[in-house]
């Protein structure tokens, strides 16, 4: 087809409210049920092919609920992975051909698949697999998936329109090639709509990619595959192997043909995939793209200033929304005595006490379960540690139990010692530290915010004078890539907030932008003369 198209225009996916007596409610409770009565196979995805991986076998299970087994994988070994980088090379020069609008009907097509008769399942299984309550995984899984997939085509036709100037004589082009290579995508446990949007980003591109999604994620992501197959995707275009991930840094982070990483998840992996690509290279054609998001220790910053009436609501849904599992949920705090000692100190405790967290597919609940045993073995050494810690006061929560599933209370630590591993080190968990300053010291309190933490993620700061907020904006540049003013640090929304932070927390492409989507193509600049100089001579040579 020759023709210069307009992709459609993009708008933000509404959020569906699933109040008692929607047809929406009732439709994903029995989505639920069903989900919830099958034991399903997660397979690998290779070359268009479902196969159970070669490696140990595993259980996925419900974190609220964890004897309730939703399905079995198994780990990918060492030839699975070979063979998902292989089918990405032979998949390769085709889809490097399709033209941009037809790889871009994929994406809408499944945009729109989500949008209607796929929602539910994605929805269920997120909320099953994750123990995401109803309104994050609306907001994850449906709607910020919905969005990443139509903005992104939106983007990428913007940047193919972005074309050199061309004088008389001379006809300049760009043309947006894939990169020389595949795609690696490393996704993690807590957002669906990010397990989604790191292979299919480079793949919109003309990329082939190996996704290699997160166990405790297994679940959702497998019906992910499902629904982009129902979109039109090629086989080997995008390739999905199984398990913890060993295998694919030992093979397709060596292989001669790795273009790139596409990485949500821990800073410590991230270091260890950028300390493994730079071993191997001296082996590359190319020099691969590093493309990752890890985590935060994201910050409120109260000003005297500031109404306290929005404070307890913005600090709880901050801290505690999915658990505290956001890489954007708020850890610390900083709040100036004449507000704590107003009434803000008892209103969160109360409000801490009140959320409930439970088996989500109860929709009366406000959250979940932490994710795994691990997750709440690391929560229940930092209470224990808090509750033994001189300097820290455990205002609201501090429980635990792990019987049935792995639930932590909303927790709320107030500390004196702005240095204690409360205000300095990612939990991960639904824990916020408090230090409460003298008011006049709210200049120091920034330095302090900006260096007790490795991490530049996202922040706020709550105040009516403008002079404190551009005093906030100045000191507080460089802590934060997304940075709320009056509001809580997290939920970002494509196309509105780009998402991604510097310093420990990642290379700060911007996911739900043109930033990262450029970041998956390589641009070759074409000049064509039409009538070619016959003569070497100069005119000052004369």
């Amino acid at each position: 087809m020759d023709a210069i198209t307009t992709v459609p225009a993009p708008a933000n996916e509404p959020v569906k409210s699933y109040a008692p007596g929607s047809a929406e409610r009732d439709s994903l409770q029995k989505r639920i049920a069903e989900l919830e009565s099958e034991r399903a196979e997660l397979t690998s995805t290779i070359a268009g092919e479902q196969r159970m991986a070669g490696g140990t076998p595993f259980d996925v299970v419900q974190p609220h609920k964890h004897a309730h087994v939703l399905g079995t994988s198994a780990e990918a070994t060492r030839a699975d992975v070979a063979d998902a980088v292989r089918a990405a090379k032979r998949a390769a020069p085709e889809w490097a051909a399709t033209p941009f609008d037809e790889r871009a009907a994929v994406l809408l097509r499944a945009a729109d698949l989500l949008s209607g008769p796929w929602r539910d399942t994605i929805n269920g299984a997120t909320i099953l697999g994750q123990s995401k309550s109803v309104q994050q995984a609306e907001i994850d899984a449906a709607c910020e998936f919905i969005d990443f997939l139509r903005f992104n085509v939106h983007y990428g036709n913007r940047i193919l329109a972005e074309q050199p100037n061309s004088v008389p004589g001379e006809w300049n082009r760009m043309e947006y090639r894939p990169l020389d290579g595949f795609v690696t995508a490393i996704t993690p446990f807590n957002f669906t709509a990010i397990a989604g949007n790191l292979p299919t980003a480079p793949a919109l591109m003309g990329n082939t990619v190996v996704w290699k999604p997160t166990p405790s994620q297994q679940f959702a992501a497998h019906f992910t595959m499902r629904m982009l197959e129902a979109a039109g995707l090629p086989p080997g275009v995008i390739n999905l192997v199984t398990g913890r991930g060993e295998a694919v840094s030992e093979v397709a982070l060596a292989d001669e043909d790795f273009a790139g990483l596409h990485f949500t998840g821990s800073t410590a992996t991230f270091k260890k995939l950028w300390r493994t690509v730079g071993d191997n290279l001296d082996g590359y054609r190319s020099y691969p793209r590093i493309v990752g998001e890890t985590g935060g220790k994201d910050f409120i910053v109260v000003h005297p200033s500031a109404e306290r009436e929005p404070l307890a609501t913005a600090f709880a849904r901050g801290a505690f929304e999915y658990q505290g599992q956001k890489c954007s949920a708020a850890s610390r705090a900083y709040v100036p005595r004449s507000i704590w000692e107003s009434g803000l100190r008892e209103e969160l405790a109360d409000l801490a006490r009140q959320i409930s967290f439970g088996d989500v597919t109860d929709f009366s609940h406000f959250g979940g379960a932490v994710i795994d045993a691990r997750a709440f073995a690391k929560h229940r050494a930092a209470l224990d540690r808090a509750a033994n810690t001189a300097s820290l006061e455990v205002l609201a929560g501090g429980g635990y139990d792990d019987s049935t599933g792995y639930f932590v209370e909303p927790t709320v630590l107030v500390g004196t010692d702005p240095a204690d591993e409360a205000f300095t080190t990612e939990y991960f968990g639904p824990i916020i530290a408090v230090h409460v300053y003298d008011d006049a010291r709210y200049s120091e309190i920034l330095d302090v915010v900006d260096g007790s933490s490795p991490y530049a993620l996202t922040g706020a700061v709550f105040a009516t004078d403008r002079s404190a907020i551009d005093e906030a904006h100045r000191k507080l540049r460089h802590a934060a890539g997304n940075f709320y003013v009056n509001d809580k640090p997290t939920g970002s929304i494509v196309s509105r907030q780009p998402f991604g932070g510097s310093r420990a927390s990642g290379t700060n492409d911007k996911a739900g932008s043109l930033f990262n989507i450029q970041r998956w193509t390589s641009p070759r600049a074409i000049k064509e003369t039409f009538v070619a100089p016959t003569r070497h001579t100069y005119p000052h040579m004369g």
